[in-house]
């Protein structure tokens, strides 16, 4: 395969395949963060919040079973090799959340709705993908420096197992994949979920793609010969890459991230037409659509503060362990219980 096609491509068709999974996890499956909150704070609803639940312990477990095969190197992803401040995911967790709630979706949520033919979601698209870089080499990269300095390597990988490992002398990946299945066994511990087994097969498939883009990028980091990194599917530094290749594709190369956003976007189109949901939709309020752009601004800022956006430290940082990853989501979930609150409830501050 590496005879016939270039690295940046291979990934890239890596990216492209989980994305497209997770794009028809969210049209079909219904797998949404924002959405599962609200059924969770609004309508009395937990089966999504146990979807997500699964994927989770299910993509820490096959992740740390991966990593015990050989066939990857949790270490070398982003998420515990640099040093973690967690400062920074607090804020960036609560920017994020809050942001998420006005603009009504997340990054991720956000590509999804734009393959079902939401213009709307078209412009937190760019907007979130635009200060997501502005935050990380632009003119906002100066304050975040300021406040929360630079990163660094990390002298110990920043992870739950690996500290757990290290106080009671067990194997890292018995307590990695023991978490994993414990957090599963936690979320799916329901009636429902095994009556309605969509739930347990969707958020099976989100982890899915989530292992599939460490285990792939890792053979390519392996077997080839330029310096690519090892990563899986997170949706705000993505979104602003995929833009900036769309600017510059002659003087550029394709990337994990730019199949990655592409597959959600073929994947959400394909189940939008599957579910006959497709439809062309224009924001008509231009309180909302102020609303939202402010909202994917705080996303694209606090995702990068964070290292991550909900799927990325809510999943793909979750599945390593990372310390950054269970302070961040709590603190998403925190910033979009107040967001949604304040929408719901009626604080009128952003009208």
């Amino acid at each position: 395969m590496l005879d016939m096609l270039s690295e940046p491509v291979i990934v890239a068709w890596i990216g492209l395949a989980g994305g497209v999974v997770l794009g028809l996890a969210a049209r079909i499956g219904r797998f949404c963060t924002l959405g599962a909150l609200e059924d969770l704070f609004y309508g009395g609803s937990v089966e999504r919040v146990r979807m997500w639940g699964i994927a989770i312990g299910v993509s820490i477990t096959a992740s740390f079973a991966a990593q015990a095969l050989g066939w990857v190197e949790l270490n070398n992803s982003i998420y515990l090799s640099a040093t973690w401040n967690p400062w920074a995911s607090i804020a960036g967790g609560l920017a994020f959340g809050y942001g998420m709630a006005l603009a009504g979706n997340c990054g991720y949520g956000a590509l999804a709705r734009l393959g079902g033919g939401d213009i709307r979601a078209f412009i937190i698209v760019l907007v979130m993908g635009i200060f997501a870089y502005m935050t990380i080499a632009g003119p906002l990269a100066y304050m975040r420096i300021w406040i929360f300095g630079g990163s660094s390597a990390a002298p110990t990988p920043p992870s739950i197992a690996f500290a757990l490992s290290q106080q009671i002398g067990l194997s890292l990946t018995w307590i990695g994949m023991a978490i994993g299945i414990v957090i599963f066994a936690f979320a799916a511990a329901s009636r429902p979920v095994w009556q309605h087994p969509k739930t347990l097969m969707w958020g099976t498939l989100v982890a899915g793609a989530i292992v599939s883009g460490w285990i792939g990028t890792q053979w390519i980091a392996t077997h080839g010969f330029e310096e690519l990194p090892v990563v899986t599917h997170t949706f705000s530094a993505p979104i602003g890459e995929s833009l900036i290749y769309l600017m510059s594709a002659s003087g550029n190369s394709v990337s994990f991230a730019t199949g990655s956003v592409l597959g959600v976007l073929i994947g959400a189109f394909i189940g939008s037409i599957f579910k006959g949901h497709f439809r062309w939709e224009a924001c008509d309020d231009a309180r909302e659509l102020r609303r939202q752009i402010f909202g994917a601004a705080l996303m694209g800022v606090g995702s990068i503060l964070a290292f991550g956006c909900s799927v990325g430290q809510g999943l793909s940082a979750f599945s390593t362990l990372a310390y950054s990853a269970p302070v961040t989501l709590i603190c998403i979930v925190i910033g979009a219980f107040i967001g949604l609150h304040q929408l719901i409830q009626g604080f009128h501050q952003i009208d």
